[in-house]
């Protein structure tokens, strides 16, 4: 067995840890569909209120709020919108592209998030529970999540976009493991 050493910088500064290589799969491209649908909802809540604000503020003779808000206030539908678009275009693809996930013999593997990354390695034998979900748009795209619980709550992983029928099998499979990894350590 070999021991992975740290690497200096070349600016002198300390070790790093080695890199990590993406996780072998990607999720489904429906999740991009599943992603997109709920930013849209979401925003368009935001954006229907942010409309309603502008409309009401914009009626009322305030006189203790500054005139530049008052004059300005139609650009907070338009900023929410823009925002909204945004999320509901863009980061879905962005997300698609990040969200990986592996099982190996005796870790479960994930690489989560967009303008932040989360590397998470959930070793098989520490595995307590894991979970199988299906929220109604999920349902209406033919996909699942699944959640692997460890007594560890920054140790738990979440696999969101996967097709169900692959989300279900790697459920039970990671469970039966889990099982025959603890009867074996007793």
């Amino acid at each position: 067995m070999t021991a992975v050493r740290p690497t200096h910088q070349p600016d002198g500064g300390g070790p790093h840890p080695p890199r990590l290589r993406p996780p072998a799969h990607q999720v489904s491209p429906r999740a991009i569909a599943h992603w997109a649908i709920e930013a849209l909802l979401l925003w368009g809540v935001a954006f229907g209120l942010a409309w309603g604000v502008a409309a009401w503020t914009d009626d009322a003779d305030w006189t203790g709020v500054p005139r530049w808000l008052l004059d300005g206030i139609w650009w907070l539908p338009v900023l929410t919108g823009a925002a909204g678009l945004i999320m509901v275009f863009v980061a879905p693809v962005w997300r698609f592209r990040v969200h990986r996930w592996e099982v190996s013999a005796d870790v479960v593997y994930t690489r989560t998030g967009w303008f932040s990354r989360e590397w998470l390695l959930v070793p098989v034998s520490r595995i307590q529970t894991v979970d199988t979900r299906q929220g109604w748009i999920e349902r209406l795209l033919g996909l699942a999540t699944i959640e692997v619980n460890t007594a560890s709550h920054t140790g738990s992983s979440e696999v969101s976009g996967l097709p169900a029928a692959t989300a279900v099998r790697l459920a039970e499979d990671l469970a039966h493991r889990a099982h025959d990894l603890r009867d074996d350590a007793t």
